[in-house]
This record gives structure tokens, sequence and C-alpha cells, in this order.
């Protein structure tokens, strides 16, 4: 039975949602949040839904990468490189009738320190003060010159909430969006509605429902059956040929941020043993595994950064698949004996890889046991949380996400190397163009550690009704903008 959250009236008796009409639109997704409150649970899928649609940022990313005002209209820096003066937009609103002013962004800056749980947090320590200047101007000065700050105030850290509006993040979320949350019928879709006396550009859509799927084809079946507009994330590439050279649909690809990670254990286990894990990176054969589990459609990269990157550099020839050198590696490591944990949770990249990466460690001498973990919950609690894994496989498609899995030893790769560490801390107070030499280094050294071994690139796989405009080629950003979609 599925529940309603009391966000708004849910339909009563509605598990499903109907076909979209012309003012309405449906997409097709995978992972379905746990609940509204990215500030507490971790995971892209809350994000993915919530930011641009409902929480703003002062400043946003376009299809190009590049930082744009949102509700910041302008700024400037100091010459040393630490202060940050905004100038906000004037008549913008939150959902629950509160005026958005600086009060409000310095209560948002500041609370991500103070509130947050999440691993995101830490993106906001190099805050020294944040100063209200006047309603519509606000101050933050940095501890330190950062090349990263500005950047990640475009993500869910920068979402700007009421002073008066976070009691119930998890099921009543407040922001100055074009949309609220309707309702949300569990385990099915979450649908939005556009509201009224939004500051900016009124979105074409007047209701929005991400419908959620845990089988590829069923979702596949909605698109054509007239259910669902758009794939969003299309989980089975191989399927294609059932969209394409088809006038009525359109088929995007492009890239994303989402590395798929074989992650490894390098707090405990025989994860923490360098030369079982670089045996590991040398067992893998991974053009085969991505031709295998998915329809040979995205990009082989062996390090944690994506090309829409500044810093990428292709590292795959670091591990190249050489079996016999992996063997004789799990031998030297002492671990052979020993039976890996692969936990990977049920989303369908996971679950299409996992059986392909046991069988190729397994080909090098490894024992593999394979454990798929419901997600999100199960796979949180267990993995995430607990750490109780040796490997797993998940999408960590969070833009810019190097040193928020790696930097920190308590994260759950528990990796923890000083080098690495300075690295990053170089590369974010440099200028900029040492700051490019200093994040390849930092990436370099990540993948010759065999931290983590990097299966591929997902690509942004999206399939849509050919009216359907305004879809994204290139997913640079954590969230799924609903404001730039419209019909033809």
């Amino acid at each position: 039975m599925l529940a309603c959250l009391p966000l708004a009236a849910c339909s009563a008796g509605s598990t499903s949602v109907g076909k979209p009409t012309g003012n309405s639109l449906s997409i097709g997704l995978t992972a379905e949040p746990a609940n509204f409150d990215f500030t507490k649970t971790e995971g892209a899928a809350i994000p993915q839904a919530l930011l641009d649609n409902v929480y703003e940022t002062l400043v946003k990313l376009d299809q190009s990468g590049k930082i744009r005002p949102d509700l910041a209209t302008s700024w400037s820096l100091s010459k040393d490189r630490r202060t940050y003066t905004f100038h906000l937009v004037k008549d913008a609103t939150f959902s629950n009738g509160a005026r958005f002013t600086a009060e409000d962004a310095k209560f948002s800056i500041e609370r991500v320190t103070s509130a947050w749980t999440v691993a995101q947090k830490a993106q906001m320590s190099v805050v020294d003060r944040v100063r209200a200047v006047s309603p519509t101007e606000l101050e933050v000065t940095l501890k330190k010159p950062s090349n990263d700050w500005l950047y990640r105030m475009t993500t869910r850290v920068g979402a700007m909430f009421s002073r008066t509006g976070v009691r119930e993040l998890a099921t009543e979320p407040v922001g100055t969006g074009p949309y609220v949350v309707k309702n949300w019928n569990r385990g099915d879709s979450i649908t939005l509605a556009r509201r009224k006396g939004y500051w900016g550009r009124t979105p074409h859509f007047a209701s929005v429902t991400l419908k959620y799927f845990k089988d590829p084809t069923a979702m596949n079946n909605a698109l054509l059956t007239g259910t669902i507009n758009v794939i969003g994330q299309m989980q089975s590439p191989e399927s294609l040929y059932r969209f394409q050279n088809n006038s009525k649909y359109k088929v995007i690809e492009g890239t994303t941020n989402g590395e798929v990670v074989l992650s490894l254990n390098n707090g405990s286990g025989p994860m923490k043993n360098r030369k079982a894990r670089q045996a590991v990176r040398y067992a893998i054969d991974h053009k085969a595994l991505m031709d295998t589990c998915w329809a040979g459609r995205g990009k082989l990269i062996g390090s944690m950064v994506p090309p829409t990157d500044p810093w990428y550099q292709n590292l795959t020839d670091l591990y190249p698949y050489d079996r016999d050198k992996a063997r004789k590696l799990l031998k030297e490591s002492g671990e052979s004996g020993r039976t890996l944990r692969l936990r990977i949770p049920t989303l369908p990249y996971a679950t299409a890889c996992g059986t392909v990466v046991k069988s190729q460690l397994e080909q090098a001498g490894f024992k593999v046991k394979l454990d798929q973990l419901e997600f999100p919950a199960a796979w949180l609690t267990t993995v995430f949380k607990n750490s109780d894994y040796d490997l797993s496989i998940i999408g960590h498609v969070e833009p810019r996400d190097m040193q928020t899995v790696f930097g920190d030893k308590s994260y759950y790769t528990h990796y923890g190397n000083p080098e690495f560490s300075a690295l990053l801390k170089k590369a974010d107070q440099d200028s900029r163009e040492q700051q490019i030499t200093s994040m390849r280094a930092a990436a370099r050294l990540l993948s010759q550690d065999a931290a983590a071994d990097w299966l591929f690139l997902l690509p942004n796989l999206m399939v849509a009704d050919e009216d359907i405009t305004g879809l994204p080629v290139n997913s640079v950003s954590e969230s799924l903008d609903l404001t730039g979609l419209g019909r033809s």
C-alpha cells in the first residue's frame, strides 16, 4: 500500500499517474528520495527533484557549466579573494509567503555548518562570517581564498531556506522556486505544482510528475503507452532501438557527472591492503564490462573526474586490464584466501554490472560473495553508514565530488592520504591555473593508489516525446531543472 505524506490532499486511492495532459508533464526516473531533507539525508535523489525547482540558489550553473545569477543579480570578489558581495533580487518570496532577504541568505549559509549532518556540509567550512548589509545585499567573508566555494554555492549547500520554514524539511519543503510539492505517493511518484507569485520567469508546465520505476522495461513501456512523456534516466541502453528512428520520440545522448564507482573499503578488511586494491583494478576489463552491462554507452575515465571538469585527464592507462598481473598482486597481498563482500544497491546499473564485476574478479583468483541491498534504505544503512562491505557499486553523480568521496577518512570509502589532502588544499587556494595542475595531480594520485575503481562514466541518456523542448544534452549539476522545459 502506498502512503501519501501530508503535503497536500492526495487523491483518494491514487497509486499511479494518469496520462499527462497538455499543460502537465510526467518524467520517469529511477531512484526515489527517502524524504525531502537533503540537509540530513545523503543521496542525489532529493536535490535531483527539488533543487532549482523548489529550492533556488544565489548562483547556478548553465548548460555550459558556467556560473550565472539566480537569486543574486550580481556579485563581486575583493582583491584579497576572501570577500564576496552579492546583490539580491528584490521581489522573491518563499512558498510560505515570507519575503526572501539577505537575512535568509545569511541564515541559510550559517545553517549548513550548524545544522546540516550530510558530508557536503564541509564545503561551507571555509566561511568565516556572513553579514546582511541590507535586505538586498549580502557579504560573505572566507577564512582564506577558495577557488571552490562559489561553485559549491550552485549545489545543494547553496540552497536558500526561509528562516520560518525549516521545521518540517523532510515532508514540507519551503523554497523560493517556481514549484511546490503538491503530493507524494510513496513508492510511485512525486507531483510538483507551479506556484502563484513566483518572482522569476513562469515555467511552461503547470504540473510535473516525477514517476519512479524499479524496472527499466516498465519505464520504457510507460513512454511507449503515453503514461510518461520523458525517460529522464534511460536504465536499459540496449533498448534504445525501440525509440531511435521513430518520429514520435527524440533521443538525447550526452555526458554527466555520474562516475559509476566500484567502491573499495580502504578502512578495514582485505581492501585495506593496497596490493589487493591494485589487483582488483587490473582484474577489471572495463570495456568488456561497459559493453556487457551498459550496451557500450558511457565513457571510460579511470579517475573521479568527468570530461566536463577543467582538470579532466584520461587515466585509464594506469591500470590496463591484465589478469595475470592481478593474480600476481593478489598472491603478494596475502588476501587471496578471503572472500570479498560485494554489496550493491538495487539500482539497474549496479545490478547489471555487479555480476560482471563478480565474474571478472573470480577469473583473477578472488573469492566474491554478491549481495543486493534495497536502495536507498538498506544500502545507505549497511554500506554508507555502517561500512559493512568490502566492495560496492554506486553512481556518484554530485558535481566535483572527488574531495567529498575521498577527502574525508570518515566517509564510507575511508580513504586517507595526507598527500592527497594537501593537493586538494593547494588547488583550492592557488591561482586558477595552478588549481588545474594540482587537481590533476590529486586525481592521478588517487587513481595510482587504487582508492577505488572507476567502471565508467554514465551517459546522459534521455528519451522523450518529440514535442518536448529544453532537455539538456549534458547533465552538469545535481538537479533535474524543470524550469526550461516546454512543449512545441
